[in-house]
């Protein structure tokens, strides 16, 4: 969604929730997290600019609450940013190119992004955030539409529970997943995925293990050591209410 501020300049906002939940076998020692249930909220808000001639800027904050909600404090905050210039070729198509930062708990992290919005055909469309998520998307009709989807994040989680307080759990996996999605009513819709996960893991680590910079697949100074095993691959379930909110048009 967003805010019109004037024909040339827009105010973008979005919110995103993210919940995991793994289970551990019983042995798991009292100071490893286990079950592991984090909560993640991403807000993105800043300034979007049009120039003309379908050329833009967009600059965000992106502060976040990362945590598994136990003894929530400061700690679970984290600070980032994105910057993005957008090139509308034709009116099917639409690319951003830019980065994403954001100052993790393992340490700072880099993700160089490339924003796709493609209206293929009448009832194809493919949408992503490169290589964080892409869609494609085919229409069955007016209120449903299905195809497949990916996401693949990495992210941290601040641990407050008193056994390991102090500690942070660091998420990797991606995920994909088929879906479909229904209209129920107006703008709200209904969506199920289900697929699987590729490279998927759960690393807890001491809250003083850092690294000194992070880019996707690539970590430098990376001396920390993992107090938990490897969590396997497995089957992902979702169902989500998704409330579709048009973005206000150019003058």
């Amino acid at each position: 969604a967003g805010v019109s501020v004037t024909n040339k300049f827009k105010i973008p906002i979005s919110i995103n929730h993210f919940y995991f939940n793994a289970q551990g076998d019983s042995e798991i020692p009292e100071d490893l997290a286990n079950p592991i249930v984090l909560n993640g909220f991403i807000l993105r808000t800043g300034l979007y600019k049009y120039f003309g001639n379908g050329n833009a800027i967009q600059v965000l904050i992106a502060p976040r609450l990362m945590s598994d909600f136990k003894n929530l404090d400061g700690n679970s905050f984290q600070l980032g940013a994105m910057f993005s210039y957008e090139k509308t070729f034709h009116e099917d198509l639409a690319m951003s190119f830019g980065a994403m930062y954001n100052q993790e708990l393992f340490g700072p992290y880099l993700v160089p992004i490339v924003d796709l919005h493609w209206q293929v055909s009448d009832r194809w469309r493919i949408d992503g955030m490169l290589p964080i998520t892409a869609r494609v998307a085919y229409k069955v009709n007016e209120n449903m539409s299905a195809g497949f989807n990916h996401f693949g994040l990495i992210t941290s989680y601040y641990l407050g529970e008193d056994a390991y307080a102090g500690d942070y759990m660091e998420r990797q996996s991606i995920d994909l997943s088929l879906f479909l999605r229904q209209r129920i009513a107006g703008k709200f819709l209904v969506e199920g995925m289900v697929g699987r996960t590729f490279g998927r893991s759960y690393k807890q680590f001491a809250g003083d293990q850092k690294v000194n910079f992070a880019i996707p697949l690539v970590t430098f100074g990376d001396d920390r050591t993992v107090k938990n095993a490897t969590f396997k691959d497995g089957m992902i379930l979702t169902l989500k209410l998704v409330v579709s909110l048009p973005y206000p048009a150019w003058e």
